[in-house]
This record gives C-alpha cells, sequence and structure tokens, in this order.
C-alpha cells in the first residue's frame, strides 16, 4: 500500500509540474504577446477568434495533449507486474574444508516486482543466483540474510525466506571400514551367481560434524547388477560405484565420503548340477489300494545357484498328494527351487501314478540297527527278542511278493540318549516309496555303556 500510495503521489505531482513548465507557463508567454498582437490586429482577430469552427479546434488540440500526458503517467503507476521464479538454488560461501553448514536451505522461492519488459530481461540475463557468506562467522547458532544477485536495478525482488538461522560446526573425520550391497540381484540372469566381490579399497574417510559421524554404523558400496551390461560368468569390473553411509537403523546419515566412489570386481560363476527327481508321494490312499508304479517325463534335472548350495543338494525331491486316491491318475508339478538354488532346467513335470489292489505280507527282520549312538558309548538289545522286529509290508502284489527280507531296514535313533537302560522306538527305513512299512514290534529294550 505504501508503494501504491507513493506512486500516486508521484503520478500528480508529475503532472503538475508538467502542466506548470509546458502549458501555464508557455501558454500565458503566448497569451502575452497574442495580447499584444491584438492591439495591433484586433478587428481581424477577434473576428477569427469569434468564429466556431476555431473554438472546437484549439479544445480539441488541448484535450489531445492533457490525453496523451496523463495516458503516459498512468501506464507507469499501472504496468507493475509480479513474477515468482520457484526453487531457485542457494549457495553458501565459507571454508569448506574446516566447517559443516546446517540449517540452510537448498532452495528458496523469488518474487520480481516491475513492469513485465523489465522482467523479462532480469530472467534472460544471467544471474548469480541466491547466495550467502558465511565467511567468519564461528561455530554455533546464526541467523543470516540471503542475497539474491540481480543485475536491473529497476525491479524489486522478495525472498521466501529471506532470513535463516544456521548451525556451523568444526568438521572432523574418521575412518571407517568399507563394505558392499548388491542391488538389483534378481535382476541377473538365474543361471549366474555373483560368487564374489573385490573392492580397490577396504576403508574410507568420513567427514562431517562430530554428532553426524557417531551415528555413522556402516559405509557400504552399492554395487548395481543394472550396471553390468552383458553379463556372463568370468570377471567385470564396475567403475565408480558409490558409497553411502548408513546408521544403525539402515537410514542414510548425510556425511562427506572419501573417496566418493570406488572401483568393484565382480566374479560371476554359474555353478551347475545333473541330479536325479524323486517323486515323494504324501497322503493315504484310499482303502485297499496301493501304488504300483510312478513314472515321470523327466528323471533328471540340471539346477543352478550357489556352489555350496550346489554341493549339497543330491536329488530334487517331487511331492504328490495322493490322498484319497483309487484310480490312476496323471499330476502336472510345478518344480520348487531349494534354498540356494537360483534356476531350474525344466520348470514342470509330469508324473504318473499308478493305483492297483494292496496286500499285505509280513516279513522277520533279524537285525536292528542302533543310529546315532554319542561316542565314547556302546549299545546291546537286552534280549534276543528285542534284537528282532516283524514287519507288516502293504502294497501291490508284484511289489511284495517281490520284496526280499534282506533289504528291510529296522532301527533305532539313539540321539540322546545316554548311559542305562532304555525303551526305544523302532522305525523302519523307506526305501521304497510305492510301498507301506509297518513294524508290529513298536518299542525295544537297549542297555548303553561307556
Amino acid at each position: 500500500m505504501k508503494r501504491i500510495s507513493k506512486s500516486i503521489k508521484s503520478f500528480f505531482r508529475h503532472i503538475v509540474s508538467f502542466f506548470d513548465k509546458w502549458l501555464i507557463t508557455p501558454i500565458t508567454k503566448i497569451m502575452l504577446k497574442i495580447a499584444g498582437f491584438f492591439k495591433d490586429n484586433m478587428k481581424s482577430l477577434d473576428r477569427i477568434a469569434g468564429k466556431k469552427s476555431t473554438l472546437i479546434i484549439i479544445s480539441l488540440l488541448l484535450a489531445f495533449g492533457v490525453f496523451v500526458i496523463v495516458d503516459q503517467e498512468s501506464n507507469v503507476m499501472i504496468d507493475q507486474y509480479a513474477e515468482v521464479l520457484y526453487d531457485e538454488p542457494v549457495s553458501a560461501i565459507y571454508n569448506e574444508e574446516l566447517y559443516v553448514v546446517e540449517g540452510l536451505p537448498e532452495t528458496v522461492d523469488i518474487t520480481l516486482i516491475g513492469q513485465r519488459r523489465h522482467i523479462f530481461l532480469a530472467k534472460q540475463a544471467p544471474s548469480k543466483g541466491v547466495s550467502v557468506d558465511l565467511t567468519g562467522l564461528k561455530p554455533g547458532n546464526h541467523k543470516v540474510t540471503l542475497n539474491y544477485s540481480q543485475r536491473l536495478k529497476s525491479l524489486d525482488y522478495r525472498l521466501d525466506p529471506s532470513e535463516v538461522t544456521v548451525t556451523i560446526y568444526e568438521k572432523v573425520s574418521q575412518t571407517k571400514s568399507l563394505t558392499y550391497d548388491i542391488l538389483h540381484q534378481d535382476n541377473l540372469d538365474s543361471k549366474l551367481y555373483i560368487d564374489n566381490v573385490e573392492l580397490d579399497r577396504s576403508e574410507v574417510i568420513v567427514k562431517g560434524a562430530e554428532y553426524k559421524l557417531d551415528q555413522v554404523a556402516t559405509v557400504r558400496a552399492l554395487v548395481d547388477v543394472d550396471e553390468i551390461g552383458n553379463p556372463e560368468a568370468g570377471e567385470v569390473t564396475l567403475k565408480d560405484v558409490p558409497l553411502v553411509a548408513y546408521d544403525a537403523e539402515g537410514k542414510r546419515v548425510d556425511v562427506e565420503i572419501v573417496p566418493s566412489t570406488v572401483d568393484a570386481k565382480l566374479t560371476i560363476t554359474s555353478p551347475s548340477k545333473e541330479i536325479p527327481v524323486t517323486v515323494v508321494p504324501k497322503g493315504d490312499l484310499a482303502f485297499g489300494k496301493s501304488i504300483e508304479s510312478i513314472d515321470t517325463n523327466v528323471t533328471t534335472v540340471t539346477v543352478y545357484g550357489q556352489q555350496d548350495a550346489i554341493d549339497e543338494i543330491e536329488e530334487l525331491e517331487v511331492e504328490v498328494d495322493v490322498k484319497g486316491l483309487e484310480n490312476n491318475k496323471e499330476f502336472t508339478v510345478t518344480l520348487k527351487k531349494p534354498k540356494g538354488i537360483t534356476e531350474i532346467s525344466e520348470k514342470t513335470i509330469t508324473v504318473n501314478v499308478k493305483i492297483v489292489n494292496s496286500i499285505t505280507k509280513e516279513f522277520e527282520v533279524n537285525t536292528i540297527e542302533f543310529r546315532n549312538l554319542a561316542d565314547g558309548l556302546s549299545v546291546q538289545a537286552l534280549s534276543a527278542q528285542d534284537t528282532t522286529v516283524t514287519v507288516s509290508v502293504s502294497g501291490s502284489e508284484s511289489l511284495v511278493n517281490n520284496l526280499d527280507a534282506s533289504s528291510i531296514v529296522a532301527y533305532v535313533d539313539l540321539d540322546g540318549y545316554g548311559v542305562g537302560e532304555h525303551e526305544v522306538e523302532v522305525h523302519v527305513q523307506q526305501d521304497d516309496l510305492r510301498l507301506t512299512y509297518t513294524p508290529k514290534t513298536k518299542r525295544v529294550k537297549v542297555r548303553i555303556q561307556e
């Protein structure tokens, strides 16, 4: 309002000055000359001035002149325009080697006020932007004023914010161990595996305010698999891998890291192994039924993954639900990846289960194995009856009749048993999953001694 009031006063002052200088004074002089002229030519002038057309012309000329003057002055007052420049960057001048500054906004909004043409020129002309000079300020809190470097003095400008409170800290440094994270590993070909990552340094220096450095729990190199152009087995080096500092909760800590990037050498492998497929039926068949055969369209598959997982896996178990089954059935099974396995050569397999009527036959097993006995101990059965077990075997007639009793393995698990006499449960090893083995002797007595 003050600015508008000032502009109005200036406007009227210009008008009065203009009329005094260019109208009143000159007209007065002219009138005096005209008066003198009239004395000499009174009759002729009276005749001209007395004409209506002459008066109209003079009035129009005076009105036109006043209009032009007023229009020019009003344009100066009315042609005021404002435009906001958003998110203008802020720079600070201080010794970055010695101090850390917090509280300074990254950007501010600038409102330019003036005539449109001046604002247009100001936007086209290069500017040093918004800055604040912190030179000479010591550690602590300081209220500082932001400055905008503009070349056109005909414009007025306002910053939002124009003043801020900043905190200056002394910059300290610490040495931190460097580790790494692998990003977007799932985007890597499932047959490939990053076996090792070697960074070109094991330690870095972090700089910043002391309280910020105390928050740093780890510094990690972010190794991005997507940066590898054409991944394949072998070694590849990634340049300029960025480093990030994290606190104990995994949040980023804003500190300076020297150097800010490292080089990483990746060893990419493709461990694989061919293993058999084993079908495991789950659930009880319909009463009186048994499995005569289990056939698959694929008997072996190739698995890929971590080397230790490849070394441990010996077979791929595939479960099929045969609960209540009483007729032949074909299953389509999606293969599941075991832990550490990233790819299997087959996605699905077909399993054909043939169902027949079941028979049951008993077999005498004369030897019971003792498993998982602790080192330094020995075990023996308490009686002859505790050395044999009768096993009832159910299955298809052809399988049961061709079964040899010597192939049936009965055992007791002594894991956790110590010196003394114990009654332990009898188990039968399921060598053929198409058959059902049931020990008729449920428990036997043994003596464990040193």
